[in-house]
C-alpha cells in the first residue's frame, strides 16, 4: 500500500512539474470585420492583383497572360494611365516608391520597374521563385510568394535584405497574396478565402484576422473571383478593398468583430 502510494504522488508531482514546463497556448488572434462606408464602381474585366494609393493616385496591377496591366487614376473611374503587359508576362502585385513603381509578374521571374507617373518601363530585374503581393513600408520592400513567408527588398535594387515566417503561436500562414504596408503593418489577402491578416513586419507575429465575406451580392458574386486587392487611403484609418473581377470596391473600416 505504501508503494502504492508513493508510485502515485510521484506521478503527480511529474506530471505537475510537466503542465508547468509546458509553453502557454497563444492568444487568440484578434478578430475584425470591415464596416463599408462607400462602394464604388470597379472593372468586371480586371483581375486585380495589386491596389495602391499614392496620393489621390489610386494605382491597380492585373493579372492573365495577355490582359495583364498596370492603370493609375481617380478611385472609383476609367484610368487615365494604362500600359499592357505583352504575353507571355502575368502580372502580379504592384507598389510606388516615391517617383517610381514596381511590379512583379507570377511565374516569369521579373519584377519591371516604371515611371510612377508615365507608367513608362525602366528596367527589369530578375528574382528567384513567384511573384505574389509587394508594398513598401517607406524604406524596404515587402514581397509575397504564396508561402507562408514575407520577403523583403531593397526598393533600389531589388535584392533580398531579409525574411520573416507568418505565424501565430506554433501555427503559420501561408497562401499570403496581395499585400498593403500601412500603419507600421502589412495586410496581406490570403488566397482563396475572405480573409486579410495583419501582420506585424518585425516578427512576422499575426496580431489581426479581418473577415471581408458578404460584401459582393449573389448577382456579383456569380461573375466574379476571390477577393484581391487592398489600399490604404491616405490621412485616414480607411481602406478600399476588392477582388478579381469584380464590379465594384469598397471603401471600409476594420473594427472588431462582435
Amino acid at each position: 500500500m505504501r508503494t502504492l502510494i508513493t508510485l502515485t504522488l510521484a506521478t503527480v508531482v511529474a506530471l505537475a512539474g510537466c503542465a508547468a514546463a509546458a509553453p502557454p497556448a497563444p492568444a487568440t488572434v484578434p478578430q475584425l470585420t470591415v464596416q463599408v462606408l462607400e462602394t464604388l464602381p470597379h472593372d468586371p474585366a480586371a483581375f486585380t492583383q495589386g491596389l495602391e494609393f499614392s496620393g489621390a493616385t489610386l494605382y491597380e496591377g492585373t493579372g492573365l497572360v495577355g490582359q495583364s496591366s498596370v492603370r493609375a487614376g481617380a478611385p472609383g473611374q476609367p484610368p487615365t494611365t494604362r500600359v499592357d503587359l505583352p504575353a507571355p508576362l502575368f502580372g502580379e502585385g504592384i507598389t510606388v516608391t516615391g517617383p517610381t513603381l514596381w511590379q512583379l509578374t507570377w511565374q516569369n521571374g521579373v519584377a519591371i520597374e516604371r515611371d510612377a507617373r508615365t507608367l513608362a518601363e525602366l528596367r527589369r530585374v530578375s528574382y528567384d521563385g513567384e511573384g505574389w503581393g509587394l508594398c513598401h513600408d517607406g524604406g524596404r520592400l515587402v514581397m509575397s510568394d504564396g508561402s507562408d513567408r514575407l520577403t523583403f527588398r531593397d526598393p533600389a535594387t531589388f535584392a533580398v535584405t531579409g525574411e520573416v515566417t507568418v505565424h501565430h503561436g506554433e501555427q503559420t500562414f501561408s497562401q499570403l497574396n496581395e499585400l498593403e504596408c500601412a500603419g507600421g503593418a502589412v495586410y496581406a489577402n490570403v488566397w482563396q478565402t475572405d480573409r486579410i491578416l495583419r501582420i506585424d513586419p518585425a516578427t512576422g507575429e499575426v496580431t489581426g484576422q479581418i473577415t471581408a465575406a458578404g460584401l459582393l451580392t449573389p448577382a456579383q458574386a456569380s461573375a466574379a473571383d476571390v477577393l484581391n486587392g487592398i489600399a490604404a487611403v491616405p490621412g485616414t484609418d480607411e481602406f478600399l478593398i476588392t477582388g478579381k473581377l469584380w464590379p465594384v470596391m469598397f471603401r471600409v473600416k476594420f473594427v472588431p468583430a462582435s
